[in-house]
């Protein structure tokens, strides 16, 4: 069965195939997605793999990606009564396997969601309503009947901190979303050509699975607990069934010879103790945002020599305080021993608690670290109520400061020794100067900006670029409004300077600076020439900026007679 939705520069189709005993797959291939992650272009495509398992209990494995929504949830209706699922398994919460979740909720607000207890709190965080949940560890099982026992293992860091791995025994099916897939779009249901899948396979592991290579080694120690694998349901390209112990060997071999990331950011959280790993997630987007790698690792139960090795091998330790009493903090303890046994005077350190009403208090332990002549990479986190929006804003801008720390030597070595005709060139591209300024909630953001034009005439839209480590990027997300403020020739520098200085993490940018309200709720600069209210309708991936298209709605000149500012720099490769 193919289904097809056909847009103005984008191919989208639906594939729904049986893939064994009482089990379908519902693939819906984006033939056209050229790119995906930082830094991740994609040469042929991909999908989105979705599962469906009908034993006695009906339960679907992962939903899809949101520009797939219609056409999804129409193809599901026709398969099945969507009411009469039992169980949605999250295998992680990243939006193209889960944006999907809460349109099911509506439809079926009496399922029960699976997942890790890091995806539940994800999943609490978008879904935002009430909804029956399963959390779920390595060795748990749930019976559907007839045969199908459906056996999870624990895989964070693949890619997520959150994933989890669905075994079903009763048909030998492995069910792994990111795990052993790969960017390949092809009407070809199966793993049929090795030689066809092999280039695009090796791609995805190095972009997305050889940063945690420790960490694929741990979920591949787990798999063996499980019987033979005939068949691993994939979240992304053709499903595996005729090469499954090679494409799985090769994930081993790679990750056995991969070498430390010279560049990571390693980040220890506290399993099942208040919202630690919550807003290590948080930190790490942050960090994320900056170029760097990020590595998580548990506290509990962590093997000293792999504490060991990730301590002596990041750049940056982010660490979550553990319980200062109990089983867990006995746990812990060794696990913070062996960090401060190992960490050195060329890395930078930050620290979170996480609200788990008995933390064990930071200052002690910051002491050591500045005894050992470790920096701080951003304030300590102290978390006094249970952490809201704003708290998991403060997270973020944290782990991009941290991040920003950790590249701002090599990018002034390579700014310097960067001076060709090119970039002299490129930097004689005139801009305006603007300040976009958001609100969303009781997160408010802020950024100085010169990439802005007009893009369209009917409706009128507009592009701004803002780069991938500005704090305010989590604030213009699609369906998202901010406004526009245009500087005023002669009447700028004390905005500039004010908007241009470093704010700590979860500080108010707009402290001593005269502010009006905007109908979609955003800032309007007083001493803005003029504004313009907008809403994000589209985003555009590039290398280190997005580029957001947005609709404008509402606008006004304060002084008709005024020039808008302009800015030239000397050269085009930085600001």
């Amino acid at each position: 069965m193919v289904a097809t939705l056909t847009r103005p520069e984008q191919r989208l189709t639906l594939q729904v195939e049986d893939i064994t005993t009482d089990t379908l797959t519902i693939r819906c291939l984006d033939w056209d997605r050229d790119r995906f992650d930082i830094e991740f272009g994609l040469r042929n495509g991909t999908t989105y793999n979705s599962h469906l398992i009908r034993g006695e209990k009906i339960a679907l494995v992962d939903t899809s990606h949101a520009k797939f929504r219609q056409l999804y949830l129409d193809t599901l209706s026709g398969l099945i009564d969507p009411r009469t699922i039992d169980y949605l398994v999250i295998s992680h919460t990243e939006p193209d396997h889960s944006d999907l979740a809460k349109d099911l909720l509506q439809i079926n607000p009496s399922l029960t969601v699976i997942g890790s207890k890091v995806a539940i709190q994800f999943l609490e965080g978008f879904v935002h309503r009430n909804f029956k949940r399963q959390i779920v560890k390595s060795g748990d099982r749930v019976d559907l009947g007839k045969g199908h026992v459906l056996e999870f293992v624990n895989a964070p860091n693949l890619h997520w901190p959150d994933t989890i791995m669905t075994y079903d025994w009763g048909t030998q099916t492995l069910y792994t979303c990111d795990v052993f897939g790969m960017h390949y779009c092809s009407n070809e249901l199966f793993d049929v050509s090795l030689e066809d899948i092999e280039a695009d396979y090796e791609f995805y592991y190095k972009c997305l699975m050889a940063a945690n290579a420790r960490s694929v080694l741990n979920a591949l120690k787990r798999m063996d607990k499980l019987g033979e694998i005939e068949l691993i349901a994939n979240g992304h390209g053709p499903i595996l069934k005729y090469h499954v112990s090679r494409l799985v060997g090769y994930y081993r071999d790679w990750s056995k010879a991969q070498k430390p990331n010279p560049e990571t950011v390693a980040i220890f959280y506290v399993s099942g103790y208040g919202d630690s790993d919550r807003l290590a997630q948080s930190i790490a987007r942050g960090i994320a945002k900056t170029g760097m790698a990020v590595e998580f690792m548990d506290a509990i139960g962590a093997d000293p020599q792999e504490v060991r090795a990730l301590t002596e091998q990041a750049m940056g330790l982010a660490i979550g305080m553990p319980p200062a009493s109990g089983e867990i903090a006995e746990t812990a303890a060794t696990t913070l021993s062996t960090i401060l046994a190992f960490a050195h005077e060329k890395q930078v350190v930050g620290f979170f608690e996480a609200y788990g009403e008995n933390d064990e208090p930071i200052d002690p332990i910051a002491i050591q670290f500045r005894e050992m002549g470790i920096k701080k990479a951003f304030p300590n986190i102290r978390i006094k109520q249970a952490p809201a929006k704003a708290t998991y804003q403060l997270c973020e801008e944290a782990g991009t400061d941290m991040g920003q720390l950790l590249i701002k030597e090599k990018s002034i070595k390579k700014r310097k020794s960067i001076d060709s005709d090119l970039d002299k060139a490129m930097g004689r591209l005139s801009s305006g100067l603007y300040i976009i300024t958001a609100q969303h909630e009781d997160i408010k953001g802020a950024m100085l900006a010169s990439w802005v034009n007009q893009a369209s005439f009917k409706p009128l839209g507009l592009t701004v670029a803002v780069a991938k480590d500005r704090a305010i990027e989590s604030l213009l997300q699609v369906g998202n409004s901010f406004v526009l403020n245009i500087l005023e020739e002669g009447n700028y520098q004390h905005l500039m300077k004010h908007f241009l200085k470093r704010f700590k993490p979860g500080q108010d940018r707009f402290e001593g600076v005269e502010v009006q309200e905007a109908k979609n709720g955003s800032p309007i600069l007083a001493d803005a020439l003029s504004y313009l209210e907008c809403q994000v309708v589209d985003r555009m991936e590039t290398n280190d900026h997005w580029v957001v298209y947005s609709h404008v709605s509402e606008g006004r000149v304060a002084n008709s007679t005024a020039l808008t500012a302009v800015h030239h720099r000397k050269v085009g490769n930085y600001y």
